[in-house]
């Protein structure tokens, strides 16, 4: 099977994509399930400052999804603007 090199980068691109999708849901999700529990535990120990953690829980969780959306960016690019193509090909 002969493939374009432009056919070629656009493989690529959705794979890479998909992948790392995957990656940045899986990984941000994974650390937001620690952030909370580690919240929790510090609400059950101390009660009295669950505000405190409470708003210390969400400025880390945003901050961890920061990330996630950033992701987000590079993906839709690569997917729907693919600045490889005109790069190399010529557009």
């Amino acid at each position: 099977m002969n493939l374009s090199p432009e056919v070629l980068v656009t493989i690529v691109s959705i794979i890479t994509s998909g992948i790392v999708i995957m990656v940045g849901v899986i990984v941000p999700e994974t650390w937001e399930g620690k952030i909370a529990t580690k919240a929790v535990e510090g609400i059950a120990r101390q009660p009295e400052a669950a505000g405190e953690l409470r708003t210390t829980m969400i400025i880390a969780m945003a901050l961890v999804e920061t990330g996630v959306i950033f992701q987000l960016l590079v993906v839709m690019i690569l997917l729907f603007a693919n600045p490889l193509i005109t790069r190399f090909f010529g557009g």
